[in-house]
């Protein structure tokens, strides 16, 4: 019996090595696939100031003791480098004319009002002297207006038991402060008893004089006679230089914690407007601003243990 023939109606079809590269028409690599790595790390900015952004906070902490100074010298109106009357004269020499007014009282050693008193203005304009004059009230109030800022001698004259007394002061007359168009200057005057000025030497060298004089301007040279409410404001400037400063320093200490350039930039900006003696904080202040633009900010990996938790 012969070999038994196949009657399957189906032929065999070859086998291919891979039904999706017959689709594709791409053969699968043979060899065995590959892993590489690329040396690229991940990197943040530094949130830790850079050593030059550290020394230039220590340079706005002087900075900000200096200003402080300054406000504390403003501050102590007896004493310091810069004193009330000083800072008001400076303000007086731009000062427009005419636009000081000057008033108070007078009265007696015992502190009785005099009525009819003499209250005599002069001033130095340009090498010509100025004056104006007026009596005092019932209660010895004088006002005057229309003066101009800056210094002026003022002579009280009393007449009485047929003398003319005279007292002679050096005031500053207080310019326009702010916004207001006209600087107020306010002082009360106390004449000597008649004795002290029996005492007092007559000028013409006599034993006896018929004006007799007291005069305080050599004491006032320096440091002449001026509103308190002038020194007032005065001391309140270095209350605001101490407070610009203290703000400044806390900016500071700030930002050596958080390392934010920005927040220094901002200290150095403070620091600029505490302005220091002879403006050497303006100056050191606008230096460390422009330093704060050159501070560079390196980049760290990721993986850095200080910034892991």
């Amino acid at each position: 019996m012969g070999a038994e023939e196949d009657d399957s109606p189906f032929e065999p079809v070859e086998q291919k090595d891979d039904y999706i590269d017959e689709l594709t028409g791409l053969k699968e690599p043979e060899s065995a696939m590959m892993f590489s790595s690329s040396d690229a790390v991940l990197t943040i900015e530094d949130p830790n100031l850079h050593p030059m952004g550290k020394a230039i906070a220590i340079f706005v902490l002087f900075i900000c003791m200096l200003g402080f100074l300054n406000g504390l010298d403003y501050a102590s109106a007896e004493d310091g480098l810069v004193r009330p009357d000083e800072f008001v004269y400076r303000l007086s020499l731009s000062a427009p004319d005419e636009t000081a007014t000057f008033r108070g009282a007078v009265f007696d050693h015992e502190g009785m009002p005099l009525e009819n008193a003499t209250v005599y203005v002069s001033w130095d304009e340009e090498g010509v002297w100025n004056y104006s004059e007026m009596l005092t009230g019932e209660s010895g109030e004088f006002e005057f207006e229309r003066l101009d800022p800056g210094l002026a001698r003022v002579d009280i004259i009393v007449e009485r038991d047929g003398k003319r007394d005279v007292l002679a002061n050096r005031v500053l007359l207080s310019p326009p402060a702010m916004i207001e168009p006209i600087g107020f200057t306010e002082i009360d005057f106390t004449v000597p008893s008649q004795e002290a000025f029996a005492a007092a030497p007559c000028s013409n060298g006599a034993d006896e004089c018929e004006i007799r004089n007291i005069d305080l301007t050599p004491t006032q040279m320096e440091h002449p006679l001026m509103d308190p409410g002038a020194a007032g404001i005065y001391t309140t400037i270095g209350l605001g230089f101490m407070g610009l400063a203290l703000i400044a320093a806390g900016f500071t200490i700030w930002a050596l914690k958080s390392g934010s350039v920005l927040v220094l930039r901002t200290a150095a900006g403070l620091s600029f407007f505490g302005m220091g003696h002879y403006y050497s904080a303006c100056m050191f202040g606008l230096v460390a601003l422009g330093l704060t633009f050159a501070i560079p900010r390196p980049r760290v990996p990721l993986t850095d243990p200080r910034h892991q938790d």
